[in-house]
């Protein structure tokens, strides 16, 4: 059995790793490529918006004051002094007693200070309009920078930006936006009994897993996967391979094979790819005991199990908090559903255990099924609808605990 010289629950890793983490450089992007983006500093609108009053809806710009009073049994008589161009500038004034056919979207002429609607009048001749009913001040009106004013925040740094946002920023014509680099994470598979899932295996051999469930997790987080195949049992090809994949992102996550061998050649590969190296071998936690922690030149890097379950509940624990951390981000809080137990879980003190489980709703209550398997099965997984933790001091949960699921995205 491997020795693990500095087993740590999750979080302390991840701690350690996060001491050395800085967020990446920010980029720029033009508008069109930011949806889903995170913006590295703040954004201020440069203009006001609108940059000029507009109407709200079709009808007739008045001086409130003309209207104050008006009735259908009584209304109120207007001139009509002309008709309010879109897109230019009215080319006229509202005096007195007088208004103007506005449309939406359309400059208030100097003068006006409300619109009534169409619906609210009658035209009695080519000149003249009855207005039926009153309006305020700034009725039916967008004053200048009423939607934002000018100098006023638009976005926060650290805002990830959303369909809507975009439009925001194109109505204040800003067309490219600063964010933050999305991590490129390289994955590399070693292991001599792994196989592209398109070769047929032979006997002995596994079709490869891990790197097909690691780029869904990478990319459902905001990182961008860079799969860099599969490396043989043999220490000079896989460090070649890891050092080629290390140039080429921002993190480097190993998946190795089942023996003992490949993990030992995993740590040795990571320790000379630079210092400080290895800061967790071994994880309090099952499944994912065999993980290993590394910070190595200036870039993360992980040394995930190999078997399925393994190496996803650790990605998810470790990996995707990275995915974040490399953006400027806080992680997500989880999304946790409470619920009751099943069954028993056994469990050992010292060390977390996450147990994949399937919800069911039954008599207005939630019940949590764990779905037991050996962490090479991966449809222990795909069947589950989250994970349920054993915490490090119980050695078990009883079927009707309560506990909360930790529900996938």
């Amino acid at each position: 059995m491997p020795e693990f010289f500095t087993v740590l629950p999750p979080e302390k890793a991840l701690e350690q790793l996060r001491a050395y983490l800085s967020p990446l450089p920010p980029e720029t992007v033009p508008l069109t490529q930011a949806l889903g983006r995170v913006l590295a500093q703040p954004i201020f609108a440069p203009e006001p918006l609108p940059a000029f009053p507009r109407s709200t809806v079709d009808g007739y710009a008045v001086r409130a004051a003309d209207t104050f009073g008006a009735t259908e049994s009584l209304p109120a008589y207007l001139r009509l002094v002309g008709e309010v161009p879109m897109g230019r500038s009215p080319g006229l004034s509202i005096g007195p007693g007088e208004a103007a056919l506005i449309h939406t979207g359309g400059m208030l002429p100097e003068g006006a200070d409300a619109v009534v609607m169409l619906e609210r009048t009658q035209r009695l001749d080519a000149e003249t309009i009855e207005v039926l009913r009153p309006v305020a001040p700034g009725e039916n009106v967008i004053g200048i920078g009423e939607d934002i004013p000018a100098g006023a925040l638009a976005f926060p740094a650290h805002h990830r930006l959303r369909p809507q946002d975009l439009g925001a920023l194109a109505a204040l014509g800003v067309m490219e936006v600063s964010v933050a680099r999305v991590p490129q994470v390289a994955i590399l598979g070693s292991g001599d009994e792994i196989v592209p899932p398109a070769q047929t295996p032979q006997p002995g051999q596994v079709r490869d897993v891990n790197t097909f469930s690691l780029i869904g997790l990478i990319r459902q987080h905001g990182g961008e996967p860079l799969p860099r195949g599969i490396a043989p049992d043999r220490l000079e090809i896989l460090e070649e391979m890891a050092r080629e994949a290390f140039e080429a992102a921002d993190v480097l996550v190993f998946t190795a094979g089942s023996s003992v061998s490949t993990r030992d050649l995993t740590a040795a590969v990571i320790e000379r790819l630079g210092p400080p190296g290895i800061l967790a071998h071994g994880l309090a936690i099952r499944p994912g005991k065999p993980t290993l922690v590394a910070f190595c030149r200036g870039k993360p890097v992980l040394g995930l199990p190999g078997n399925p379950v393994s190496a996803f509940v650790v990605a998810r624990m470790l990996l995707v908090p990275l995915l974040y951390f490399l953006r400027g981000l806080e992680p997500p809080a989880p999304s946790l559903q409470p619920a009751r137990l099943t069954h028993n879980i056994p469990s050992a003190p010292g060390r977390i255990d996450w147990v994949p489980v399937r919800l069911i709703h039954r008599e207005g209550t939630w019940w949590a099924e764990p779905l037991f398997g050996k962490s090479n099965m991966i449809f222990t997984l795909a069947r589950s609808d989250g994970l349920v933790m054993v915490p490090l001091d119980l050695n078990g949960l009883q079927a009707g605990d309560s506990v909360e699921v930790w529900r996938w995205e």
